[in-house]
């Protein structure tokens, strides 16, 4: 069996597939290619009102790639509304590579000096391909979700990618495309360059998105 790199993985999500397991337990990887491919437009997203005023709290510590390989076994853990994961040791190791490589980032929620939250993913020209979230607190991972797109718009990124379109994700602006139109939004975001700013503007802690204009997502 071909064992997988990081550079086979960078170029199956320039292809637009990505790899999961069956479970935790399952050594085995297959690719991943949906027909139906669900996105969060940078330019539309939206911040529910409760949600603003939590993010406006301040109640977490924002970090960035401080603690990567801990956030993606935080999304691996198992728990009552997620028995079940795809995350098993295997892309524990391969995207643990990537960050070595700054290919990939995780934006985490702290408090008190505990990881309580978080999500990672792939950065690739200005697209940027959302793997998985986690809370131990409640919020936590939402709030990692607007600090996320803040950074995005703040370096450039134009695509989103996640993967698929849940009812949670649906609450934030997500949506759902066609594979056909889906590659042609990535091919377009790789001909792009961007950034991925672990700070923000002095300030903008409360208010994460003020200010921030995404780069144009063409239809």
């Amino acid at each position: 069996m071909l064992r997988l790199t990081p550079e086979i993985l960078v170029r199956a999500y320039a292809a637009g597939i990505f790899p999961m397991a069956d479970s935790a337990d399952d050594p085995e990887l297959f690719w991943v290619d949906p027909r139906r491919r669900g996105i969060l437009p940078l330019d539309t997203f939206h911040v529910p009102r409760r949600l603003r005023r939590v993010v406006s709290r301040q109640m977490f510590e924002i970090r960035c790639d401080s603690a990567f390989e801990d956030v993606i076994r935080g999304c691996a853990e198992a728990n009552e509304k997620r028995p079940n994961t795809w995350i098993n040791d295997e892309i524990v190791r391969l995207y643990a590579a990537l960050f070595v490589r700054g290919a990939a980032h995780s934006v985490e929620c702290w408090r008190d000096g505990r990881l309580v939250g978080g999500l990672y993913g792939v950065s690739l020209g200005a697209a940027f391909f959302g793997e998985s979230m986690f809370s131990a607190e409640t919020d936590a991972s939402k709030v990692a979700l607007v600090h996320l797109v803040a950074r995005l718009r703040l370096g450039g990124f134009r695509l989103l990618d996640t993967q698929f379109l849940t009812p949670h994700l649906a609450r934030f602006g997500g949506i759902e495309i066609s594979r056909k139109h889906y590659h042609r939004l990535l091919a377009e975001a790789l001909t792009y360059r961007a950034v991925f700013s672990s700070a923000l503007p002095e300030g903008a802690v409360a208010d994460p998105l003020a200010g921030l204009q995404s780069s144009r997502l063409t239809s």
